[in-house]
């Protein structure tokens, strides 16, 4: 068995942007966000949901199934992810292949659900436990595709879906799997959710001022934070050796966990993220690294803070720089990964795309390789290297 690459053989997702991958970057191609108003935790509130093609995507399957109705969104939106980019990918019931899906938050909605239900009448519903626990996600997906590897969830914060794919490439390089579905599943628009994000004082905030760009991630020079919580799954299909349908490879990995001062905190110069990056660039001469996709968040010193450390790794010869969360949001668990399906598309489409706030030189040149960032609660970083097929 070949493991000296990993390709990606098949991607998938469903979020605001849609189901479908020309659908998906059409709508990264113009220069609208996602965004919309929704009363949460007491008042309006920005958020990104699913557009509507999606949500009928994910009713359908909560309606195929008599115990897919008592299930989560976040076990549906990876559902419908992980058949499409298994089909795509040309995968059989009869093939042997791992699952890896995280969640930062997992079981949200249905969850507080639960939780409120039980506080008013003091009872718990049979299946609350089963229907919320981590490990459900994976688990109905190895149910729904019948498969037979090994079903692992996890939950890392916002670099869930990233460290499903260092896991997946782990088992991978080790030759005890040759295929592997990995990737991350986030619902998270709930008042409670929401809530806690407002208590941390980073959530974006309705006022004249920000209407037109409610999130300014990669604007470095803001003076508010706009972090604002979409939903969404994204999956992809990992396999050893070099394949004919191989979209790109994955050349570079790495990761870091900071030394922590506070829960949330972060380095000036983002420390994890100088490590992560250095990891996964190791063997690779700087200058040829064509793009970033950006963690991002839209907060002021987590976007400064990852702009330090890319400037202290590439020096004078920093690359393009983009993120996704000024159109779709931070989807916490899945961010990774839906950085992931960007980075895929810029190369497939040998066309950047820049944010709205950041105007940089040399947007024309070739897209080959692209780094993919994304960092958690706790500082813990992942960088991946993909490079074109």
């Amino acid at each position: 068995m070949d493991t000296s690459k990993i390709a990606i053989t098949a991607f998938s997702s469903i979020s605001p942007l849609g189901n479908n991958s020309d659908e998906v970057w059409e709508k990264y191609l113009d220069k609208k966000h996602c965004f919309t108003k929704q009363f949460l935790d007491g008042q309006e509130t920005y958020v990104a949901s699913l557009d509507a093609y999606s949500k009928r995507i994910v009713d359908e399957i909560r309606e195929s199934d008599i115990r897919y109705k008592f299930l989560d969104n976040s076990v549906l939106f990876a559902l419908a992810a992980s058949r499409k980019a298994v089909k795509d990918a040309g995968w059989k019931k009869e093939d042997i292949f791992g699952i890896n899906i995280g969640s930062s938050r997992g079981a949200t909605d249905l969850f507080e659900k639960h939780h409120r239900e039980y506080l008013e009448t003091g009872k718990a519903q049979t299946l609350a436990s089963p229907t919320t626990t981590l490990g459900n996600i994976s688990s109905w997906i190895a149910h729904d595709l019948q498969s037979s590897g090994p079903e692992i969830s996890h939950s890392i914060t916002c670099s869930t879906a990233l460290h499903a794919l260092l896991n997946g490439i782990a088992w991978l390089k080790s030759g005890m799997s040759d295929k592997f579905l990995v990737g991350g599943s986030e619902a998270p628009l709930t008042d409670f959710t929401i809530g806690q994000m407002r208590a941390l004082k980073i959530y974006s905030r309705l006022n004249q001022d920000v209407d037109f760009w409610p999130n300014l991630a990669s604007d470095f020079e803001k003076t508010q934070n706009t972090m604002i919580l979409g939903e969404g799954a994204a999956i992809c299909c990992l396999e050893t050796g070099e394949k004919e349908n191989a979209i790109a490879y994955i050349t570079g990995v790495g990761f870091a966990t900071e030394i922590l001062e506070h829960n949330i905190s972060i380095s000036t110069e983002a420390d994890c993220f100088q490590k992560s990056m250095k990891m996964a660039l190791k063997d690779e001469d700087l200058e040829t690294v064509d793009v970033i996709v950006m963690h991002a968040p839209g907060t002021i010193k987590g976007d400064l803070t990852e702009l330090r450390a890319i400037e202290k790794v590439f020096g004078s010869s920093v690359p393009l720089l983009t993120t996704n969360k000024w159109k779709i949001g931070h989807t916490f668990g899945a961010s990774g990964m839906l950085s992931l399906e960007l980075a895929l598309l810029m190369i497939q489409h040998n066309i950047f795309i820049e944010t709205p706030f950041l105007k940089q030189k040399d947007i024309n040149k070739p897209i080959i390789k692209v780094l993919v960032n994304a960092v958690g609660f706790g500082g813990n970083a992942v960088s991946i290297l993909i490079e074109k097929a």
